[in-house]
């Protein structure tokens, strides 16, 4: 006896092995269950997801300095930490966790391969307290072994199942854009969708806003038509790309919805290249707020990340036991706000098509003129158009 106390114990780890021998399983299949191999069954991944989270593998962790165990740590997951939605939610999140004492471990997942060797790691385990996941479009498996885990995690901009989650209605911020073009007179509306190249990821946002789309032209009778529709890489150069292959087909639409900032500020700079007055000739709508869109002057629907990754924050350090008060909602929708500025007006022409008898009136406000169809069809062969061709391609 030596009267020192005794040495606090290390907690023991839980191995692979274990897990392995719960689930009945070889250590190698267990491997494969909890990374990205599509070479076990759907089954098996099962049981062995399970069977991790009953022993809490990789949730093992060094005793804190005051002995609860907490790492006061939280893991934020984003996609690509430069973007303004991701790095603006970042900091703002940052902010508020940092205030509670947390240290921050940030995770930039620049493409589909990062994000699953990410999970087929899954360095979080026994490191982090909480995580944030910002807008990560995610499998069942990469679900599967976040819950695993068994860890608080709040998603922003997104939603994944059995999580809470911070973000705005996406298909109802659509639907207010392109109500706004359709309320000035405008029926011939283009979309210039996101579309991930193949190393990208697939956002639920960009699918949500394209069903806003669709539903506001069904709310006033008009159907969907994929001539109008053009997708591109997300970012400026997917915008001005996507543009330019929209004013290379026979008809120009009379405005265009874009489903991010970024995208629409492409498609402005593509058009002006090619001749075309925004808004006289062709109005440009968006969503998002983006610093850019101030400057050049761009009509959209305006979301708060900031506000969403400071609630978000908060929401997970109430989950951590940390904020005091009546819990949060699983899914805490943030509004938004339509900033009109200088990228969308009424439509100077009728366009080609002849409107529903019963809504002609509605085609264009009261107080502009009905042109006849001569004056209509000039639309073609204004600035920057070629009657074989279309408009001029950018040089």
């Amino acid at each position: 006896m030596t009267g020192l106390p005794d040495e606090p114990r290390r907690p023991q780890r839980t191995r692979l092995a274990d897990v392995a021998a719960l689930a009945g399983v070889s250590v190698a299949t267990a491997s494969r269950s909890l990374g990205t191999s599509d070479k076990v069954s759907a089954q098996t991944r099962r049981r062995v997801i399970e069977a991790a989270r009953e022993l809490s593998y990789g949730a093992a962790a060094e005793p804190s300095a005051d002995g609860s165990g907490r790492r006061r740590t939280v893991a934020i997951i984003v996609p690509f930490v430069t973007r303004w939605f991701f790095a603006n939610a970042t900091v703002a999140a940052l902010d508020v966790l940092r205030a509670g004492g947390y240290d921050v471990l940030l995770y930039h997942l620049g493409d589909a391969a990062a994000r699953d060797d990410f999970f087929g790691r899954m360095p979080l385990a026994s490191r982090v307290d909480g995580i944030l996941s910002l807008s990560m479009p995610l499998t069942e498996v990469h679900t599967l072994a976040l819950r695993a885990l068994n860890l608080p995690l709040v998603s922003i901009g997104s939603h994944i199942d059995g999580f809470p989650s911070v973000g705005i209605d996406e298909e109802a911020s659509a639907r207010l854009a392109v109500t706004h073009l359709l309320n000035q007179g405008h029926r011939r509306i283009g979309l210039i969708a996101g579309r991930p190249d193949d190393t990208r990821f697939d956002f639920t946002a960009s699918m949500s806003r394209r069903l806003g789309y669709e539903e506001a032209l069904a709310s006033v009778g008009i159907g969907f038509d994929p001539r109008l529709v053009v997708e591109g890489p997300h970012g400026i150069d997917g915008g001005a790309t996507a543009m330019t292959e929209l004013l290379a087909r026979p008809r120009l639409p009379s405005a265009v919805f874009a489903e991010f900032d970024e995208l629409a500020v492409g498609a402005l700079w593509a058009l002006r290249r090619a001749g075309l007055r925004v808004p006289q000739d062709v109005s440009i709508v968006a969503i998002d707020n983006a610093e850019m869109a101030e400057f050049v002057d761009l009509t959209t629907v305006a979301q708060d990340v900031g506000a969403q990754g400071r609630a978000a924050a908060r929401m997970l350090r109430q989950l951590l036991g940390d904020e005091p008060g009546t819990p949060a909602p699983q899914a805490l929708v943030h509004p938004v706000q339509l900033l009109l500025r200088g990228s969308s007006c009424p439509p100077r022409f009728w366009p080609h098509a002849s409107p529903p008898a019963e809504r002609a009136d509605d085609w264009l406000p009261s107080d502009q003129p009905r042109p006849g169809p001569d004056e209509a069809d000039r639309r073609r062969t204004g600035p920057g158009w070629n009657e074989q061709d279309g408009p001029n391609a950018l040089p």
